[in-house]
């Protein structure tokens, strides 16, 4: 069985990926492909989330093994198979390619070709550049820069939360605050 990907970013609007890939190869594999098609290094702690309801994302697939708990179940790329997971056609899935900036591929099975195998996976359309890999923070805060002057405070509260927020706004009636020990 081989299933076709469709891979998009919200980033760049005109681009693009189509994968084919056998339903038994694993996220690695698909994981590897999509770094090549993009031209991206593999040195990022990427992860696939299989999605529920839309794009609300359910179960991770990481690239190394980030369990901070036995009872809860982990699974690694290397060890997990396309097919383990995706079953019909239009599930969607987000591949997290910069974790450091939360920036993910949009990703749908678009199809499940029955009958057929792929020894390895292709790219079988590509349009438009991918997005840089990573956001160059040192770039992107030059061109918007937090502090406008020496004296300023870091953020201005109301070029970020609009009129800002008095004491007068907040009711505290009803919450238990007291001056005396929090423990």
């Amino acid at each position: 069985m081989i299933y076709r990907f469709i891979l998009i970013s919200d980033e760049v609007d005109d681009f693009m990926r189509e994968i084919q890939i056998d339903a038994d190869a694993t996220f690695l594999d698909f994981h590897k492909v999509i770094l090549e098609t993009c031209g991206y290094s593999d040195d990022q702690m990427t992860s696939f989330s299989v999605c529920e309801n839309g794009w609300e994302r359910a179960q991770e697939i990481t690239l190394e093994d980030m369990s901070t708990s036995a009872d809860e179940d982990s699974y690694i790329m290397a060890k997990t198979r396309l097919s383990d997971f995706l079953e019909e056609e239009k599930q969607h899935l987000l591949y997290t390619f910069d974790p450091l900036g939360g920036r993910v591929f949009f990703i749908e099975l678009s199809e499940i070709i029955t009958g057929k195998s792929l020894k390895s996976p292709k790219v079988t359309r590509s349009l438009g550049e991918a997005p840089q890999q990573q956001l160059d923070f040192d770039e992107l805060f030059a061109r918007n820069p937090v502090v406008t002057n020496g004296d300023a405070d870091i953020m201005d509260d109301d070029s970020m939360f609009g009129d800002g927020i008095s004491d007068e706004d907040i009711d505290l009636e009803g919450l238990d605050i007291s001056d005396g020990e929090p423990y």
